[in-house]
This record gives C-alpha cells, structure tokens and sequence, in this order.
C-alpha cells in the first residue's frame, strides 16, 4: 500500500510517502503554518511524481484516553480530537491544522490518525496511576499517558529483528529515544510496560530545554515565593530548562560538548546530568521488566553521539550492559555496539515513526485496529 505519512509539528511539517516500509520520499517544509507547509509538500510530491496514493497516515501525540490504538479520520474523530487539545496544547493543535488541510487537498483517499500515546496502553494500572486524590484519576483523567511510543514500538521491534527475538513474548528491550525531546520505554514481547513520560511530555528526562521530572513543591515555591505565574512556570520548564537552563549556552549537546572546559564548567555539568538521568532511567526500566535483554539508543543524540552513550552506560554492568569502544566510536545505525561477551546487546537504530504510521494505517484499513 502506498501511503503518504503527514507529522505535522509546532514549527516545522515533515511528510514522506511508503510503499511497502521503503521511503521513496521525504520532505521537511518550515517556515509556514502546517495548513500552508502541507499543501507545499503536497506539490512537492505532486511535482515528484509520486502522488497519488493509496492512504494518508496522521502523526497525533496525545491520544487521550479513549484513543488507544489508530482510528480513520472523520467530522466525528476531528471533534474528539479538537477536545484534547488541551491536553497537548503545543502539539495537537498544529496537527489538527495539518489533517484539515490533507482532507481537502486529498479529499478522495481514507485518512488515518496514529497516535503516540497508544503504545503505551498496555502499562498497567499500577505503573500508569498516580498517587493524588482519586477525583484526579477518575474524573480528570490524570494519569501517564506516555508519549513517543511510535518511535519506541518501531525500535523494540527492530531490535527484536536484529537479535532474532522476534515474536518472543519474553524479549525484554529498553528504549531510549532521545533527541530534543527524551523518553525511555520498557518493553517486553513487543508491549510496552513503562515509560518515563507522563501524563505530559514534560516528564521524565532532562531535555533540551524541558526539566523533565522536578519536585512538585519548587513549582508552588516559585509561584508563592517568588510570584511567577502558572503561565510562567509553564513557559520556564519546557522552554527555559534542561540542558540549556543549567549550563546556560544552549539546549543543544554538540555545542556542549563544544564548549565544555573551565571556562564553561556548567556545560560540563549539564552533560553529566544529562547522561545520569539517562542511566538512572535505564535501571528502572530494566527493574520494571525484571531484567534487560537488549539496550536500544534512537532519536538524533541518541543516535549519533557516542560520548552520550559512553557516559549513560558507564555504570550499567550489572544489568550485563557493556560497550565496544570502537564500534561505539565507530557505529552506523542500525548496529550492535556491545562487547562480544555483553549478556545484554546494545543497539543504536535510526527510529522510523513513519513505518509504525504506515503499518498503524494498513491494520486500520483492514479493520483490524479501531
């Protein structure tokens, strides 16, 4: 089936369109509104030659609670959708606009919303609830929605293919996806059994520029002591934090890296953090899966920096985790980087969120998802 793949973000629109799970095109159109960034890429691939197509797949971040696995578009499912904006006020939005647009321009074809919270139904109950009043939970809907989970449910599974443990139901794999955003998931037979994002995506890891997990009394303490609205507060732990809040140069690792030394110790620090945080999550995913088969790095510092990875792994030879400097230094996703006695394989996996989009839209269409 030839699918045409729409992840439409708050800044920038990425489309790719799949025959099979073979990209034969990809494109990323910035600087516009998503209305405006889906109808270039549209042209785009109409002037390439590769429309028209079969199907069109939706990247949606946050599905709810009542969306827990794909489900083809309609007036009905926008509606819902529109409803859980608040939800994910940065992303679902953006999202809707791109859908709206994609109907129009390509109104003779199913449309199909993947969502990256769905993955993550399979926590249970007990790892998902939070310890507030009941009111919250069952009335609120607070709770861990988990997020990412289209780019952890493609590496779990690839990971499965590249140590022949496919269809195991013991198969126990880590996930770290990290990049601007950062998330672990624990995975065993394919299901995911917990993740380090929460009912937010601001939970967790330290970020690029989000806090991840942080005491719930500094955020009344800023807001009684020092007077700073929920608006800011909001503002200061996604966009002023992480990485770039503590060292004060930049969320971004490779100017880190660059500008680590004495002159910028909290550069420095910051990368420590970083990798610690990282390590710390590792351990208590593999204590939620009672052990660890396979350790996966995706996302784009996960995928390429080497240093990050050394750093998260240094202390995790209890869990049997052990890394081949040179194929570390040296790797090329997919690829294992483990010692050749590791018990635990270490993988780096270039994610592939529009396969696990594709694949969501064909079991849809075949009617074996909503």
């Amino acid at each position: 089936m030839r699918v045409l793949v729409v992840n439409a973000g708050s800044t920038n629109v990425k489309l790719s369109v799949l025959d099979g799970e073979a990209g034969a095109f990809a494109a990323t159109v910035e600087g516009q509104g998503p209305a405006g960034a889906v109808a270039t890429g549209v042209e785009q691939l109409r002037a390439k030659g590769l429309l028209p197509v079969e199907a069109v797949g939706h990247r949606i971040v946050h599905g709810g609670p009542d969306f827990t696995a794909g489900v083809r578009i309609d007036d009905a499912v926008m509606a819902k959708l529109a409803a859980l904006n608040d939800l994910a006020p940065l992303h679902n939005p953006p999202a809707l606009d791109g859908i709206a647009a994609a109907r129009k321009l390509l109104p003779d074809v199913p449309h199909v919303a993947a969502f990256d919270t769905a993955f993550h139904r399979t926590i249970p109950e007990y790892a998902r609830t939070y310890a507030v009043p009941w009111q919250w939970t069952a009335d609120w809907g607070v709770r861990k929605y988990g997020f990412h989970g289209l780019s952890h449910e493609y590496c779990s599974r690839r990971a499965a293919e590249l140590l022949g443990r496919v269809g195991d139901p013991g198969f126990r794999v880590v996930v770290a996806h990290l990049g601007g955003g950062c998330s672990l998931a624990a995975v065993r037979g394919g299901e995911s059994a917990d993740t380090t994002m929460g009912f937010t995506p601001l939970d967790g890891l330290m970020m690029a520029t989000r806090s991840g997990s942080v005491d719930p009394g500094v955020i009344d303490y800023v807001m009684r002591t020092h007077g700073l609205t929920a608006e800011q507060v909001d503002h200061a732990l996604n966009k002023e934090s992480g990485l770039l809040g503590v060292s004060g140069v930049s969320g971004d690792v490779r100017k880190l890296w660059a500008a680590g030394g004495a002159d910028k110790p909290r550069a420095v620090l910051a990368l420590g953090m970083f990798a610690y945080r990282i390590r710390l999550g590792i351990a208590a995913a593999a204590a939620a899966l009672g052990g660890l088969d396979a350790l996966v790095f995706a996302g784009g510092v996960g995928e390429h920096d080497a240093r990050v990875r050394e750093w998260a792994c240094v202390a995790l030879w209890f869990l049997g985790v052990r890394l081949d400097p040179a194929k570390n230094n040296a790797c090329t996703p997919d690829a294992d980087i483990s010692a050749a006695d590791a018990p635990c394989r270490t993988l780096v996996v270039h994610t592939r969120e529009d396969v696990s989009i594709a694949r969501e839209v064909g079991r849809v269409l075949a009617g074996g998802a909503e």
